[in-house]
C-alpha cells in the first residue's frame, strides 16, 4: 500500500496493483489512456517517470512559496504540519529508491530499515526552515528520477517490496506526489488531479476496500468510464455511490465527506473504514 493510504503513525501495509480498468469485473476505465499497462514493464515505467517529473514539478512551484510559518502550520492531514508532509515526501523519494536499488541489483534492499525508521525520519526533519524543507524535497525527488532513469528496461518487471514489480514504485511515488500536494491545503486541490490518475487510484483504492472492513458498495462514475465496486467479494452491494470520479477518490481516501457525490437508493453515504 501508498503511504498515502494510512494515517500518519500506522505502519506500512501495502497491496498488490491490480490491472487497470476491471478490478471486479464491472467497468471499464480511462487508465490505459495514461500508459498504465503491466504488460509493458518498460514502457509503463517511461510514462510514469513522466507523470512523476510533471506533479513533482507542480509540488515543488507550491513548496517554494512556503514560509516558515506556513511550515509549521497544519496541513489537512490531521497530526501533521506542512514540514512533516514535505519531510514525508522527501524521505519516501528515498525509501523508494531503495526499492529501485532491489529491482536494479536483485539484493534485497527494504523500503525502510527498520519499523520506526519512516516516523523517526518525519519527527527529526518536520520543524526545518521552509529552504531546508524545500531543498531536501528537490535533492531527493532528483535522487528517485536518477535511480528510475538508470535502471535496465528488464528491471521494471523485477518483483520488489510486497509482491510489486519495479514499474509500480513510479505509481505509489506519483500517488503520494499528488494526494500529498492536495494535503499541503494551499492552491492545488483535488480538482487538479489529472484525470486518469484519479480513475487508477480510484481502483487501487478499491482494492485495498476488499480486504478492508468496508460496505460493499458500486462506485459509479459520471465523468470517467468506470464502475467498480469496494468491499468484501461475497457481499451483495446495497448501495450505488456516484459521482464524479476525482469526488469518489476524494471522498474513498477520507479527505471529504462525499461531497458532490450522491446513492441509490437516496440516503446517507455509508460510512467507510480508514485506510
Amino acid at each position: 500500500m501508498s503511504d498515502s493510504l494510512i494515517a500518519p503513525d500506522d505502519p506500512v501495509q501495502p497491496v498488490s496493483p491490480v490491472a487497470p480498468g476491471k478490478p471486479d469485473g464491472l467497468g471499464q476505465s480511462s487508465a490505459l489512456d495514461d500508459g498504465i499497462e503491466p504488460d509493458d514493464p518498460a514502457g509503463t515505467a517511461m510514462r510514469l517517470r513522466a507523470r512523476v517529473t510533471a506533479a513533482t514539478a507542480l509540488l515543488l512551484t507550491s513548496a517554494g512559496q512556503i514560509s516558515d510559518q506556513q511550515a509549521r502550520e497544519p496541513s489537512l492531514l490531521p497530526g501533521w504540519s506542512r514540514g512533516h508532509l514535505l519531510t514525508h515526501l522527501a524521505r519516501n523519494a528515498d525509501s523508494l529508491r531503495n526499492l529501485l536499488t532491489w529491482a536494479r541489483t536483485g539484493v534485497t534492499t527494504p523500503q525502510y530499515s527498520t519499523p520506526d525508521e519512516r516516523s523517526e525520519g518525519i519527527e527529526r526533519g518536520a520543524g526545518r526552515p521552509a529552504a531546508e524543507l524545500l531543498a531536501d524535497l528537490e535533492e531527493s525527488a532528483a535522487a528517485l528520477d536518477e535511480a528510475a532513469a538508470s535502471l535496465p528496461d528488464a528491471a521494471w518487471a523485477a518483483q520488489v517490496g510486497w509482491g510489486h514489480a519495479g514499474w509500480y514504485t513510479l505509481w505509489r511515488r506519483l500517488t503520494e506526489v499528488e494526494i500529498h500536494h492536495v494535503d499541503l491545503g494551499l492552491s492545488y486541490s483535488p480538482a487538479d488531479w489529472p484525470i486518469a490518475f484519479a480513475t487508477y487510484s480510484l481502483e487501487q483504492y478499491a482494492a485495498a476496500l476488499e480486504v478492508a472492513r468496508s460496505p460493499a458498495v458500486v462506485l459509479r462514475s459520471s465523468d470517467a468510464p468506470v464502475v467498480i465496486r469496494i468491499g468484501p467479494p461475497a457481499q451483495q452491494p446495497a448501495t450505488t455511490v456516484t459521482g464524479p470520479v476525482r469526488d469518489l477518490l476524494t471522498w474513498l481516501t477520507g479527505r471529504s465527506p462525499g461531497t458532490g457525490l450522491s446513492a441509490e437508493p437516496t440516503g446517507p453515504l455509508p460510512a467507510l473504514p480508514s485506510l
